[in-house]
């Protein structure tokens, strides 16, 4: 994690918004009040099909308040409300905040954006609000940062955090890899913590904490986390050292010259969307219905689903940092996010749904064995070690060789236990213990050659393909692959026997 003031050089690579106005997209008019055009930046990060994708699959509605529907018609123009309510609006929040909400053409720009044009997606908005600000404000707080930081959420994202910009920036707080990276947050094939609502809030928090410690300035510290500290200290040099944004705006890149103002109009529209005739939709749920959880153990969302009587949507609703609708299998603790009716329900089951999957596993990998074996025409048999057995006895039995037996359930010693269940091919035809010359003579030998692997294909075909190998030597010269997951086209090493 990076700590203390970020050099120059540093920081140029850090977060790039895809939010942000380019300022081409800002056009005047005849009458000097500057515009939003039709086919700006921001209306398309507002209208984009990730936005509009998350708002309808999560169950936003306005049964909550009736007259939102009919609201939507009943414009509250900007035009029709005095600068001069607006600048006292925006003079009151001044108070409560360090901010400067500054009043001007681009923010009022902004305003009629949120107010009127996009007045839908405010709804929406103002719906998603209850869900994530109380998390936000409690981390914001134990950084000492300005609660009003919440709202570049929704600058950023609109509040979806599984949002996704042209450029690969990714959650609630939009950060590129390198940077999710630069602030501890993991990211794997099935587990991307820029998704994470908590831990992604986190990390946005110290990187505008070091920000702040750089410049002691928060308008300066949004236009960092927009184009990175790089093109803010250039700002500053060109303008002649000056330190204030409004000062240093015609410098900065294109993109950034809108992202201040679209913050502050974000804070106005938020406290004074009910003079706007705005009213927030109905979110399926609210911030004091979930908590947290750990798992170790690999598990689907649609498994989850069955034992939890939860839908796997309301799961991912909760858990937007999973990539594929499942946990995976770690070495370290990972989160499970569950309304908190369902969390008694999952601790008090927690060791019967690992028992009851790990049991459905194992019968379906039996299954599978039994029907791989019927079709070669050879009696596979699960015999289940009972007292007083041993491995003589239950060789004569099946009439087969111990040293069988013990090549095909991978066995060590002639050691059993009641309950041990073992793997019997009883008609000869199952794979044969490779001899221990040849063993020997294998082991020695560091060659190897690649076999590509076939649809259908396993480790016992394989080794079934090359004389004297054994499964257990795939094995032990692939350590490094997962055998569960085997793929066509995989390439695996066969030792070369000597």
């Amino acid at each position: 994690m990076l700590k203390g003031v970020l050099t120059a050089t540093l920081t140029v690579c850090l977060l790039s918004s895809t939010n942000a106005l380019h300022n081409d997209s800002i056009v005047q008019s005849t009458d000097t009040t500057f515009i939003l055009s039709a086919d700006d930046e921001v209306l398309n990060m507002i209208d984009s099909i990730v936005a509009a994708k998350f708002i309808a699959q999560f169950s936003l509605d306005s049964s909550l308040y009736p007259n939102n529907t009919d609201s939507i018609n009943s414009l509250v123009l900007v035009d029709n409300i005095p600068d001069s309510v607006v600048m006292h609006r925006l003079e009151l929040l001044n108070r409560n905040t360090p901010f400067d909400l500054t009043y001007n053409d681009y923010v009022k720009s902004f305003i009629k954006l949120y107010s009127e044009r996009r007045r839908v997606l405010t709804s929406n908005m103002l719906g998603l609000a209850p869900f994530y600000f109380p998390m936000f404000e409690e981390v914001l707080d134990k950084y000492n940062m300005p609660l009003e930081l919440k709202y570049l959420a929704i600058v950023e994202s609109a509040l979806n955090p599984q949002a996704k910009s042209r450029v690969g920036a990714m959650g609630l707080w939009q950060f590129m890899y390198r940077t999710g990276k630069m602030y501890d947050l993991n990211i794997t094939s099935y587990y991307d913590e820029r998704m994470d609502p908590y831990k992604s809030t986190v990390a946005a928090c110290e990187f505008m904490t070091d920000m702040y410690k750089m410049y002691g300035d928060w308008n300066l510290v949004l236009a960092a986390y927009n184009s990175g500290a790089g093109n803010v200290n250039k700002a500053i040099r060109r303008s002649g050292g000056k330190k204030d944004y409004w000062e240093i705006i015609n410098h900065l890149p294109r993109e950034t010259r809108g992202y201040v103002p679209a913050f502050i109009a974000v804070n106005y529209i938020m406290n004074y969307s009910v003079e706007h005739n705005i009213y927030p939709t109905n979110p399926q749920y609210t911030c004091i219905n979930y908590d947290t959880v750990h798992v170790t153990k690999g598990i689907q969302f649609s498994e989850l689903s069955a034992y939890l009587k939860m839908s796997e949507k309301d799961i991912a609703y909760f858990n937007p940092m999973y990539k594929s609708a499942l946990i995976p299998k770690s070495d370290k603790p990972l989160p499970l996010c569950l309304p908190s009716d369902k969390v008694g329900l999952y601790l008090t089951n927690e060791s019967n749904i690992f028992a009851d999957l790990e049991r459905k596993n194992a019968a379906d990998s039996l299954k599978l064995e039994k029907e791989v074996a019927e079709i070669r025409n050879e009696s596979l048999v699960i015999h289940r070690v009972r007292s007083g057995e041993y491995l003589g006895y239950i060789a004569k039995k099946y009439n087969v060789s111990v040293s069988n037996l013990m090549y095909w359930n991978n066995l060590r010693s002639t050691r059993l236990n009641p309950g041990d269940r073992l793997t019997i091919y009883a008609n000869g035809s199952a794979p044969k213990q490779v001899t221990a010359t040849a063993a020997s003579t294998k082991l020695a030998s560091s060659d190897f050659k690649y076999h590509i692997i076939q649809p259908g294909d396993t480790l016992w075909d394989i080794a079934k393909k090359y004389n004297g190998i054994s499964v257990n030597d795939l094995k032990s010269i692939n350590n490094n692959l997962n055998f569960k997951y085997l793929k066509p086209g995989m390439k695996i090493k066969v030792p070369v026997v000597g």
